[in-house]
């Protein structure tokens, strides 16, 4: 049986789970459209998630997904590393109050726990990979379990352990990268060649990410060799997405020349390779980027979070994390609905 099947989806198009800027909203117009509409969860609360799932349910008996990021309590549970010399410069500079939380990032076993206590139809992971045996008590609770992978090897992971399908996720895609092998960040591919190699050595059922933007697009991954397609950047500019003005219109002067579309793969934000547009902070601090003492993900994330803060606060576009995939030229300001008309009306 195929996704499309085993999902009762009507079109084969899956909503990216961007933590952050997804909404409640924005998975329920492209559930109800016949899509899988998602939630990025890495950063919500149990409480939140709870009633962010609560309220999808009460609105529409059609499937969705659920993204959480995989983290290990030590991960999670500690800081190991100063303030980099460079940040906390900017922050004295720039007279921005940085205050760290108690622990970089939520825990993933009580994020988790949330989805045992209130199932959901598809869950997603990403940052890491689940065992066995809680790929076997998602399932038991008639949840679709969907691992994240850039590399052949993390998808052949996935499926050793029963995973039911895989997001593969090319270079082209925007934000962070889904990977964990040391092969995902040293070596990245293309889209295409990802299906291929992945293709090669398990028949898992694929989801393809990275660059997708238009329905021709997403013919030629189900050509490739993936059964549905993953969109994040195209619905970023769209009515029901949770994004700040300013985000947003960046992405949309990057699709009509009044700034640069160039899109970087970058750790100077979260510490973890995620692709974003070129701004000023990507510029300025560029050559720390190298460095072997960049805080890890999710230290770095919660270092630069009052950064980014100041940033939204004061419209400054050129410090936030602008995520963004290589197709970002072709963002349009159009409302989900018309987004997702337009990715099916192809002959």
């Amino acid at each position: 049986m195929s996704l499309l099947d085993t999902l009762q989806l009507t079109h084969p198009i899956v909503q990216a789970p961007m933590a952050g800027a997804t909404t409640p909203e924005l998975a329920l117009t492209v559930s109800d459209f016949g899509g899988l509409g998602s939630l990025g969860a890495g950063t919500t609360s149990p409480e939140v998630l709870h009633e962010q799932i609560n309220t999808i349910k009460s609105r529409t008996d059609r499937p969705f997904m659920i993204n959480l990021m995989v983290l290990s309590e030590h991960e999670s549970n500690t800081f190991t590393s100063d303030i980099p010399a460079w940040l906390d410069e900017y922050y004295q500079k720039n007279q921005i109050d940085i205050s760290l939380p108690e622990r970089p990032a939520l825990r993933f076993a009580d994020q988790l726990q949330v989805l045992y206590d209130n199932p959901v139809p598809v869950a997603s992971f990403t940052f890491g990979i689940i065992s066995a045996e809680q790929v076997q008590r998602l399932q038991n609770l008639s949840t679709c379990v969907v691992g994240t992978a850039n590399h052949p090897h993390e998808a052949k992971a996935w499926a050793d352990i029963g995973a039911d399908a895989v997001c593969v996720q090319g270079v082209e895609a925007g934000g962070h990268r889904g990977g964990w092998l040391p092969q995902s960040a040293n070596d990245p591919m293309g889209l295409l060649t990802l299906i291929g190699q992945t293709r090669a050595c398990t028949d898992i059922p694929l989801i393809a990410a990275g660059g997708i933007m238009t329905g021709h697009a997403i013919k030629a991954v189900q050509t490739a060799g993936a059964e549905l397609a993953q969109i994040g950047t195209a619905f970023l500019t769209t009515d029901k997405c949770g994004i700040n003005d300013i985000y947003k219109q960046a992405l949309l002067d990057a699709s009509t020349g009044k700034r640069s579309s160039e899109t970087r793969l970058t750790r100077l934000f979260s510490g973890k390779q995620a692709r974003g547009l070129l701004n000023d902070y990507l510029r300025d601090f560029a050559p720390f980027e190298s460095t072997d003492t960049l805080p890890p993900y999710p230290q770095l994330n919660a270092m630069t979070k009052a950064l980014r803060a100041h940033a939204k606060k004061n419209d400054d576009a050129e410090h936030q994390s602008l995520w963004a995939g290589q197709g970002v030229a072709q963002v349009r300001q159009e409302s989900t609905i018309e987004l997702l008309e337009r990715l099916i009306a192809v002959g």
